[in-house]
């Protein structure tokens, strides 16, 4: 974890002495703690410091390698006071879009004479190039979804509930290793999967119904991102027809990703295939995301993004089409943008399934 704390001090504006972290999956990343309380100051010099409470000193004991274990009291503010005092930090560095309003004035009056200086995420920019050790568990994390896909394939059929195909797949993901599921499934059928975000309902399958699949898990800390669009029954032309052009869009998009090119130019790769065909307006959404210890984490690759693709990078390629009062249909890989392409992290089939 110390090599992750250089780069959090190399990336730190010249305006502060040190840093203080709670996000969640920031605390996570920079020092291995996967409990749920615990606070990291990082100076410019000295040994970082992990401040939790009785509960979790000895999990930060072994996880939190390199560290300083601070056990705190009832007095938190008071403890981190004392922590940036001895590590002679006067200028404090904060996530400005997680610290609260309440905290931040709590902070201001129990910690006279440090400077609190708001700050961008830099640690979401540290965290979206990810190490071979991250890119292993993000591989493990996605062949567990792969193989429920293919499970689910064999459970579908008519008459089941939305909920009931969710729930099967979060259990077989979890028979497979998985802790949970990365976000609330989606699964979308009939005219429902005209919503892109259509959380599974008590909606029974009918044959025919398109049948939209959006879904992931967490393994060990880190998620998966992938959807996939079956036919229960027998496809219809319009069916075919809506399909065939969102596989084309997400092929072409797979194909364009490559380090050095803007979200927004990884973008219209499949944007302007939907909108030549005539239904540019029916995608709606960004084509992708970064995904890591969070389901949604930079960089972003939508219509206005400037963001930069690096090499391992995670993103996913999820062109759709969506008809209100229809259906609709999204593909979803998950990939690793390399020099000059990427690494698709899924090898689910994408051709169009029927299930009969």
């Amino acid at each position: 974890m110390l090599a992750r704390v250089k780069r959090v001090i190399e990336a730190m504006p010249q305006e502060v002495d040190g840093l203080i972290v709670l996000q969640p999956e920031n605390r996570r990343w920079v020092s291995g703690f996967t409990g749920s309380s615990g606070v990291v100051v990082v100076g410019r010099q000295g040994q970082p410091v992990f401040l939790t409470d009785f509960r979790y000193t000895q999990q930060a004991g072994k996880q939190c390698q390199g560290y300083e274990i601070v056990r705190h009291g009832q007095q938190l503010t008071v403890d981190i006071k004392a922590v940036l005092e001895r590590l002679a930090i006067k200028k404090l560095g904060f996530e400005k879009d997680y610290i609260t309003v309440g905290q931040h004035t709590k902070w201001t009056s129990e910690m006279e004479g440090i400077e609190l200086i708001p700050l961008e995420d830099i640690l979401l920019d540290l965290r979206a190039v990810k190490d071979p050790e991250e890119l292993e568990l993000l591989a493990q994390a996605a062949a567990i979804a792969d193989k429920a896909f293919t499970h689910i394939l064999g459970f579908l059929r008519p008459g089941l509930s939305e909920r009931r195909v969710a729930l099967e797949l979060e259990r077989h993901m979890q028979d497979l290793g998985a802790s949970g599921p990365s976000f609330d499934t989606i699964v979308a059928s009939g005219v429902r999967s005209s919503m892109p975000h259509g959380v599974a309902s008590d909606k029974l399958l009918e044959e025919n119904d398109f049948i939209t699949m959006d879904y992931g898990c967490v393994y060990k800390g880190y998620c998966s991102d992938m959807t996939r669009t079956v036919v229960l029954g027998k496809a219809s032309p319009r069916q075919r027809e809506i399909y065939g052009i969102v596989l084309e869009a997400q092929l072409a998009g797979v194909e364009g990703i490559r380090a050095g090119i803007t979200g927004k130019e990884a973008d219209s790769v499949a944007r302007d295939i939907i909108a030549a065909k005539g239904y540019g307006e029916q995608f709606g959404h960004g084509l992708g995301h970064g995904v890591g210890l969070a389901i949604h984490e930079s960089p972003r690759a939508g219509a206005t993004s400037e963001d930069i693709l690096a090499v391992n990078n995670l993103v996913t390629v999820e062109p759709g089409i969506y008809l209100p009062d229809w259906g609709g249909v999204r593909i979803e890989d998950t990939v690793v943008v390399q020099e000059g392409g990427c690494r698709n992290l899924m090898a689910s089939a994408k051709e169009l399934i029927e299930i009969k």
